[in-house]
């Protein structure tokens, strides 16, 4: 069966929940491929199976309410929710990460949930770590907002524009073209992360020598 034909079959309904569900579930701080998810809904609507402006909403409902909702269950929780998760996620939770985040959290407030919102580790720390270090819900809500927009416009805008583009291939190759167009998004991103954990680490290195200064005793 072509490609063409598979997409039509899927209710456009069906895109925005599950657009919806992913980043909320992501975003509440369970580790899910959100990002991924809204970028091939996004060429799905490029190509007429769904409506991009429904797409980029359901995403920020999904960001901003999931976000809110690990926001209360950290402010809850405390400290002992993310031992907690390090357990459950070791990889996405550990305590190595878990410092990461609270560190940038620390440096730059409520821009690193704006900031976050691009950044596969902070995403899914943003919210239970905002609410564990008690940060001002109005402050957070704010930047959570702007964030969610920003990045679910974004992404489906660039995504949408580049599947019209390449909409004539797409149709001369079904299945395979699908799949390259949607790797190649993938593998964009991934270098764009790479980039944006080598900044982070620069930054962070700084700080962490004077850590180690402070904690070293004097001559």
């Amino acid at each position: 069966m072509h490609v063409q034909d598979w997409l039509d079959g899927i209710p456009p309904v069906a895109v925005y929940l599950m657009v919806g569900l992913v980043v909320g579930l992501e975003s509440l701080g369970i580790p899910l491929p959100g990002e991924i998810v809204l970028m091939t809904a996004a060429l799905m609507s490029s190509q007429g199976h769904a409506n991009p402006w429904l797409v980029a909403t359901a995403a920020i409902i999904g960001a901003v309410g999931g976000d809110s909702v690990g926001y209360a269950i950290g402010h809850r929780g405390g400290k002992p929710l993310l031992d907690r998760l390090g357990r459950r996620f070791p990889s996405h939770f550990s305590p190595g990460h878990v410092a990461t985040a609270e560190r940038s959290f620390q440096r730059w407030g409520m821009w690193a949930v704006f900031f976050g919102r691009f950044v596969a580790l902070l995403r899914i720390f943003a919210g239970p770590l905002a609410g564990v270090l008690k940060m001002p819900y109005g402050r957070f809500l704010t930047a959570n907002a702007l964030g969610g927009i920003v990045w679910a416009g974004g992404i489906t805008a660039v995504i949408y524009y580049v599947g019209q583009v390449a909409e004539p291939w797409l149709k001369r190759f079904g299945y395979v073209g699908l799949g390259v167009a949607v790797l190649f998004g993938i593998g964009s991103l991934v270098l764009v992360k790479r980039r944006a954990a080598k900044v982070q680490a620069e930054m962070t290195a700084p700080a962490e020598e004077v850590e180690v200064a402070a904690a070293q005793p004097g001559d």
